[in-house]
């Protein structure tokens, strides 16, 4: 059913359906409950659905629909099955050891497999940082001494008046920030108070902020208006990459000649912005090939990986304790990576060893 959209017509239409009897407006996310509840979509496919209606980006779409399509869910799934059948050689061994078609020890193959699984595991988490910058966007911090251009920048990147501007030092208190897009990612711009030594207690809250945020940047844009006043940036408040940015170049380009920038730009210009926008985007991640987006893009993801790859470990570590007790610990690892798909259901080991072995022909 289609209606035109003005306001009027749909809130008419919806006030005639408002008096049918046993109708009412769908809860938050009801139909994608459903699904999940019916078995059409897993909590990963879930999650992609949401990510996907919200994607602002090109990566943020393209990491949405390859969760959405079940991408991220067939390695879980893949991983799932060889947790349920090494599980299901050990109790084969167990339950079944008088029988000739189970094999004497299953020891070397499973091992080999699980330290296989675990390592694979391992290099999936490493990718979670990369999905937390398509997600959030590369978190870009504007720092460096008062009057040295930072929100003037921010304000002409945004194209309109989003921080005040003036001669007056320490007019920036609070953290301000933008979102852009580069190269289909999302990028964060903050910009912050000027970094200097001050008795003023709001400026001195704001400088508490502006480091706090420079520790949490992936890249850090120091700005500076003269070629000897970069700031010295502590290497123990941020890991993140450095750009020294020199500003006002309008008002004496021969200056920076021989500077330790970087990069030279003028906001009134406009010289050199394009270049300071290329360079930012050499610090987003290449991304190649549709499995690139196969990787954790949430927290209770890589919490979960992580359950399993120590229940892997723990299971490994118990080979003098009983094959009974490395297959309990198996199990937590499955139920550890079954939470991230919701799919947790009581495996029938029976039914894994039936289908491998003749047993009780």
């Amino acid at each position: 059913m289609q209606v035109h959209g003005g306001r009027a017509v749909v809130q008419a239409l919806l006030a005639e359906l408002a008096g049918m009897e046993g109708l009412r407006h769908a809860e938050a996310g009801e139909f994608s409950r459903r699904a999940f509840h019916n078995g059409k979509l897993d909590l990963v496919e879930v999650e992609g659905l949401a990510d996907l209606i919200s994607a602002e980006t090109e990566m943020q779409r393209r990491l949405a629909i390859e969760h959405a399509q079940g991408g991220l869910s067939a390695i879980y799934q893949a991983w799932a099955r060889r947790l349920t059948h090494a599980r299901a050689m050990i109790e084969a061994e167990l339950d079944f050891a008088d029988e000739d078609d189970v094999p004497g020890s299953v020891a070397d193959a499973i091992w080999m497999d699980m330290r296989h699984l675990r390592n694979e595991i391992e290099t999936h988490i490493a990718g979670a940082p990369l999905a937390e910058i398509i997600r959030d966007g590369l978190k870009v911090v504007i720092a460096g001494p008062p009057n040295a251009g930072k929100s003037s920048l921010l304000n002409y990147l945004a194209g309109r008046d989003i921080a005040i501007v003036t001669d007056i030092a320490g007019t920036t208190r609070d953290v301000l920030s933008i979102d852009l897009s580069l190269a289909g990612f999302s990028v964060r711009l903050y910009d912050t108070a000027g970094l200097r030594e001050t008795s003023e207690p709001i400026e001195r809250e704001g400088i508490r902020r502006a480091q706090a945020t420079v520790a949490e940047a992936d890249l850090v844009l120091l700005l500076s208006d003269r070629p000897d006043g970069f700031y010295e940036m502590d290497q123990a408040v941020t890991k993140a990459g450095v750009i020294r940015v020199g500003t006002k170049i309008d008002q004496r380009q021969q200056v920076w000649d021989k500077s330790p920038a970087d990069i030279t730009i003028s906001t009134k210009t406009g010289d050199g912005i394009d270049a300071l926008l290329a360079l930012i985007s050499s610090y987003l991640p290449v991304l190649t090939g549709k499995m690139s987006f196969s990787i954790p893009s949430r927290r209770r993801h890589v919490d979960c990986l992580r359950q399993t790859v120590d229940a892997i470990d723990a299971s490994m570590a118990q080979s003098s304790t009983g094959l009974d007790i490395q297959a309990e610990f198996l199990r937590v690892a499955g139920d550890a990576l079954g939470r991230i798909t919701g799919r947790v259901d009581v495996e029938n080991l029976l039914d894994v060893i039936f289908s491998e072995f003749c047993i009780g022909k």
